[in-house]
This record gives C-alpha cells, sequence and structure tokens, in this order.
C-alpha cells in the first residue's frame, strides 16, 4: 500500500510543464460522486502536464482521492484518459481558487501526446521551462509547501492500514503548526452523542480534557456558522472566553480557526492554530494556507458522518421532529432564517414584531438556543399576564428568587406582548436596560432582551401610550414576522410537519392530505395564523381515525368545523359570506367595501358626495364600487338559494326512500 505515496512523489517530482491558453490544448475533466455518476467541472482550466499527472485549477470543492475521467485534445491528437486527484493547494490567482492534481493511470498514452505538444514549442519556451524545473528549490513558495502536505496526506491514508492512525494524525498537527509559524494546532470533531466538540488531536496539551459544547468559543462560532475566524483575542474579546487558558495555564493572543466538512459537505468539526509566531495576528496569506489545510482536512474525515438522535446538531432550518424548528419554503421564511444568523450573537435587544399565532415566541426560541447564550438561562415574562406590581416584581426586584433579570444573567429574557407593560415600567426597565443594572444597587444585568409584539409600537409612541426611547432600544434590531396568509409557500410543510406530530401525539399511523384538500388548506385566510393550523391538523386527526388520507370533504364539515370561523367574523365583522375562504379574495374585499360605504353614507346623512370626498375617492368610483359589491352580493343570494333548494329536494328524496 506505501507505494500509492510514492506514486505521488514521483509524481510530485515529475517535470511539469506550464500550458498556456495560445497553445489551444481543449481540455475537459468531468468528477465522480458517492454514487458513481459524474459530471463536468465547467470551470476547470488546465494548468500544467507532466507525464505522471496534470494539474487544473477550478472554484469548485473537490475531495481528494476522487476520480475523473479526462479528454484532451492537441490539434488533430485526441486523448481519452482516466486518473483521481491526489493533492490539492492554493495558488496565487485568487482566494478562493484552488488547483487539483490528477494522477493519471496511463502513462504511455500520455507520454506519446506529450512528444508532440512539446515539440510545437519555440525553442526559448522549451529552454524556460527546462531552466525553471533545474533551478527551482523545495518551499520557495507556499503552494510548493503544501504539494509536499498533500504527499503526507497520501502516506497517512497509506498507513491507516497498519493501524497507527492517531500518531500520524498528530504528526499532521505539528506539521500544520510548522507550516503556519505557529505554537499550537488542534483539530475537533463533533461527538453527536454528547453534542461537544473533542479534540482529535492536540499540541502540547492532553486531548481527553480538550471538549467543550458544540456552541462554546471561537471553535463553537466557527462550527455552529460554517464562517472562518482570524482574530486577535486581545482587542476582539466577543467570542473568545479563554476558559482553556486558565485550565492549561496557556495565554492565547491570536487563533485562525475554519470548518471541517465531510462528503455531504456537512460542517463536522474544525481546524484551530493559535498564537502567531512574532505577530499580532495570522495574516492573509495564512488564511489561504488555511482554506486549503481545511480541504485536506475534509478530504481525510471525508466518510465521518455524525448521526445520532439525541444530536441537536441540526440546522435550525431543517424540519426535523424536534421543538425549535421555524418550517417553510416561501422567500420570506427563508429571510427570516438568514436573519437568524445576523442577530443571535447580538447583545443588543431584539423587537420580533408580527400577528398573534405568527410565531414570534418560536423565533425567540431559536434565536436563544442558536446564539452563544444558548448555555445560558432563557425565561420568558407574559407582560399582559400580571398585574403592574407583579411585573415590577419579576423583572427589578433582586431580593425575590423570581427576578428575570437577576435569574437570566448571561442568558436571555423574552418580554411577550412588551405593549402591554405599563408606562410607569417601561420607565424603570429602560434606566435598568441603559445602566445595566438592577435598582438600588441590585447587581449587574447581563441579559439578552427579545420582545415580542403584535401591535404597531410605532403608533403606540405617537399616541402617547409606549415610551419612544424604550421602543428604539428595543428595536435596534427588528424582526418583521409576516402573517400565514401572506406565506402561501409555507403552508404545505408546515400542514405536513403539525400532521406528522398530530398522528404521533394522538397515536395514529401517518396520515396524509388529498391534493384537492391541500388547495382548500392553501385558500384558507389563516387569521389565527400557524397556532390556528396547527389546532386544525389536531381536529383533522382527532375526528377521522380510521382514514388514510384526507380528502376535501373532511374539511367541509358545518357540525365539526376544521377552521375557526368565529375568528375570521371577529376579524371581518358579521358579513356576509366574507368568512366564506371558498369565495374569491377580490370578491370578499369588495363585500367589505360595500359595508364600509354603507357606513360612511349613514355618517353623512346619505349625501354621496361627501361620503366620496372623505374617503378620498370620487363619486363616480364610489357609484362602481357599489354597483359592483350589490352585483357579487345579488350572485352569491342567487347561488346559496340554489344550494339550498337542492339541498331541501336531496332531502325529500331521502325521506320518501325511507318511507
Amino acid at each position: 500500500m506505501i507505494l500509492k505515496s510514492f506514486s505521488e512523489f514521483k509524481f510530485y517530482q515529475s517535470f511539469r510543464i506550464p500550458v498556456e491558453k495560445a497553445d489551444e490544448l481543449r481540455f475537459l475533466i468531468e468528477r465522480s460522486d458517492e454514487s458513481g455518476k459524474y459530471s463536468y467541472i465547467e470551470d476547470a482550466n488546465l494548468v500544467d502536464i507532466s507525464v505522471t499527472g496534470l494539474g487544473f485549477s477550478s472554484y469548485e470543492r473537490v475531495s481528494v482521492g476522487t476520480e475523473m475521467n479526462i479528454s484532451l485534445q492537441f490539434k488533430k491528437l485526441h486523448l481519452d484518459l482516466t486518473g483521481r486527484v491526489v493533492r490539492a493547494f492554493s495558488p496565487s490567482i485568487s482566494d478562493a481558487e484552488i488547483i487539483y492534481g490528477v494522477e493519471l493511470d496511463e502513462d504511455q498514452k500520455i507520454a506519446k501526446f506529450l512528444e508532440h505538444y512539446v515539440l510545437s514549442f519555440t525553442a526559448e519556451r522549451a529552454r524556460n521551462c527546462l531552466t525553471d524545473s533545474a533551478l527551482r528549490e523545495k518551499y520557495t513558495k507556499s503552494s510548493d509547501g503544501f504539494e509536499m502536505f498533500s504527499l503526507l496526506l497520501t502516506l497517512f491514508n497509506d498507513m491507516t492500514y497498519f493501524g497507527d492512525r492517531d500518531g500520524f494524525i498528530d504528526n499532521m498537527v505539528e506539521e500544520v503548526a510548522r507550516v503556519l509559524n505557529a505554537q499550537r494546532a488542534s483539530v475537533f470533531l463533533i461527538n453527536p452523542e454528547t453534542n461537544q466538540l473533542e479534540a482529535l488531536s492536540a499540541m502540547g496539551v492532553k486531548k481527553d480534557e480538550l471538549k467543550f459544547d458544540y456552541r462554546s468559543g471561537i471553535a463553537g462560532t466557527v462550527f455552529t456558522t460554517g464562517v472562518a475566524l482570524n482574530i486577535d483575542t486581545r482587542t476582539d474579546r466577543s467570542r473568545f472566553n479563554g476558559r482553556f487558558d486558565k485550565h492549561f495555564g496557556f495565554k492565547t493572543k491570536s487563533i485562525i480557526c475554519y470548518p471541517i466538512n465531510n462528503f455531504e459537505d456537512k460542517i463536522i468539526g474544525v481546524i484551530e492554530v493559535l498564537n502567531k509566531r512574532n505577530q499580532d495576528r495570522f495574516t492573509v496569506e495564512d488564511e489561504k494556507t488555511m482554506k486549503v489545510l481545511a480541504l485536506v482536512f475534509s478530504s481525510v474525515f471525508h466518510t465521518y458522518n455524525p448521526i445520532s438522535d439525541s444530536s441537536q446538531i441540526r440546522k435550525f432550518s431543517t424540519p426535523f421532529d424536534r421543538p425549535y424548528v421555524f418550517i417553510g419554503k416561501d422567500s420570506h421564511t427563508s429571510e427570516l432564517r438568514k436573519a437568524i444568523l445576523k442577530v443571535k450573537d447580538l447583545d443588543d435587544p431584539v423587537l420580533i414584531a408580527g400577528e398573534h399565532g405568527v410565531g414570534k415566541s418560536l423565533y425567540a426560541r431559536i434565536l436563544h438556543y442558536e446564539g452563544k447564550r444558548g448555555l445560558h438561562p432563557y425565561d420568558i415574562l407574559e407582560c399582559g399576564a400580571w398585574s403592574e406590581e407583579k411585573i415590577d416584581s419579576f423583572l427589578f426586584d433582586s431580593s425575590s428568587d423570581k427576578c428575570k433579570l437577576k435569574n437570566c444573567q448571561f442568558g436571555t429574557l423574552v418580554l411577550k406582548e412588551v405593549s402591554k407593560l405599563s408606562y410607569a415600567t417601561q420607565l424603570e426597565l429602560l434606566k435598568c436596560l441603559a445602566q445595566k443594572e438592577l435598582p438600588n444597587g441590585g447587581g449587574p444585568v447581563n441579559v439578552k432582551i427579545l420582545a415580542t409584539t403584535s401591535e404597531d409600537l410605532g403608533a403606540l409612541v405617537e399616541d402617547g401610550v409606549f415610551n419612544k426611547e424604550l421602543y428604539e432600544l428595543l428595536s435596534q434590531a427588528y424582526i418583521k414576522v409576516e402573517p400565514l396568509r401572506k406565506r402561501i409557500n409555507d403552508i404545505e410543510a408546515l400542514v405536513e410537519h403539525f400532521l406528522r406530530l398530530e398522528c404521533r401525539n394522538q397515536g395514529f399511523l401517518l396520515k396524509a392530505i388529498a391534493p384537492e384538500a391541500m388547495e382548500v388548506l392553501k385558500q384558507y385566510d389563516w387569521p389565527g395564523n400557524m397556532q390556528e393550523l396547527k389546532i386544525c391538523m389536531g381536529r383533522l386527526v382527532l375526528y377521522n381515525p380510521k382514514k388514510h388520507t384526507i380528502s376535501k370533504k373532511e374539511l367541509e364539515s358545518v357540525v365539526t368545523p376544521m377552521f375557526d370561523i368565529d375568528a375570521k367574523r371577529r376579524m371581518f365583522g358579521e358579513v356576509d359570506f366574507v368568512s366564506d375562504f371558498k369565495i374569491p379574495l377580490k370578491d370578499r374585499v369588495a363585500l367589505v367595501e360595500r359595508e364600509m360605504i354603507f357606513a360612511e353614507i349613514k355618517r353623512h346623512h346619505g349625501n354621496k358626495s361627501q361620503t366620496a370626498k372623505a374617503m378620498g375617492i370620487s363619486r363616480e368610483a364610489l357609484r362602481k364600487k357599489l354597483q359592483l359589491s350589490s352585483s357579487i352580493l345579488e350572485n352569491l343570494n342567487k347561488e346559496s338559494n340554489v344550494v339550498s333548494i337542492q339541498k331541501q329536494s336531496v332531502e325529500k328524496e331521502d325521506k320518501k326512500k325511507a318511507a
């Protein structure tokens, strides 16, 4: 097996010919995936070629060991070859581009091809190629060092067959520290059973002692976000807690950390390097180096796929059966998930606005558990459920065991329906948050405030009901969650999610929704939003225990309604047909306008000209709106009468048959 390493070493040492665009050497390359299927790498460019292999550049991520199909054409010569990626290193072209080395399987074919290719060179170009090859020294460039590092990777793959895997990884980690001129380096992989990042290899410390929650510290931030970090701990202490410095008696000055991915492009760990020698922080060149190192280690652990029922390591955007997910495919929902990454680690307050039932409390909980405060306390204060005295006690009484601002230190407190706070409490809360201290010397306040509201706080400020300064403080970060009727594309995913939960809770096998029934659910307005949808799914399962597929008929029951019709009446009033979701929305809007116009006409004592002026429309527009709405109402009444007559006829026939 060790011959594989020597084969790559021969490839590394071979005389490689730089390829120029003017040569018109055509090049196509296909990569294989896990299922054995091949796909073209569209942006691949041939860099150099030799009798043992070739180099190409691409912005795509390609793992070491990937099988390749290569097609070469020079003038009338055409050659099809196979090979595999044996190295990856960073060029000087750009930060994102990577050069890959491919070892070819058939030396004789490529040798004949190269003979014709080189004969086309001018004498000066051939002389320059020979000179560069003869005078090149080892490690003259960082990319040369990485080519040697790829040899170590292949040697590691060979040595795993001899059982010394851990020892060789330690050697690789030491090589990383040497290449980056750093004091220490560590590689962490996620343990899905404990939800911890555990050191697979660490220089200078016992790796068994180096484990922590996957959200903690710099490594946890990189693991959860997938964003690499390069920081100076003395000037940027936002995420660095120094916990292991105290434990091991070590002083960390600079950190560079990159994520490690597996073959499914899931983040499975991180590589972290500490303390750049003779410098305050790692350089831009070091960042390029780390990018390639992360790719190398991703190749080493490409088969590692952590799976566990107890694992919390699941993105909040994925609809798994767990308590805190924000499900949906609508563009607005996608933006909400992106916003989580932006605000989850902020220490400033966040205001979450939206109608009742849209998921504000769920969103707040996700912000806490996905953020850096997720390891600390989380609590909710129902601002509209308690008296003013009780609210003040919950917030400011540091002598009480129920003081939420004291109990949530370093964690998160949710002020649910913050508009319900009295004005006096608002002023006290503003003072407390501004000074970051509880009243009467009750102690410091280090709590992230998440405030939710279903009312327009801006309008309440204008009315003098809500304090302007507190509003400005709470809304430094502002999230607006749209109602479900504006997120139609979310309904199908939410229906499937809640239906699955209800079937499990009520002890039934998973039921399905018929396509025509799903269309009915999408057309409904959902005034109660996601909360109403969840209740509706519970009723569907409860009322249909023996049905495996829920049809449209089950949704249209009058005696056991699935929808909260009363909620729609509370929203729209007692207007005929407005609460009937089967009627087109534009017709229902016209009926609501009709009621509003009649109310205005009544207020202006029957004067339609004054009514039109007060409503900001012309008298002719007023006339047309009344004419249209009257026509709609007349047609709906006719249809209703026809249905009623048909129903009576059916009932008479049934009675005759029964007699």
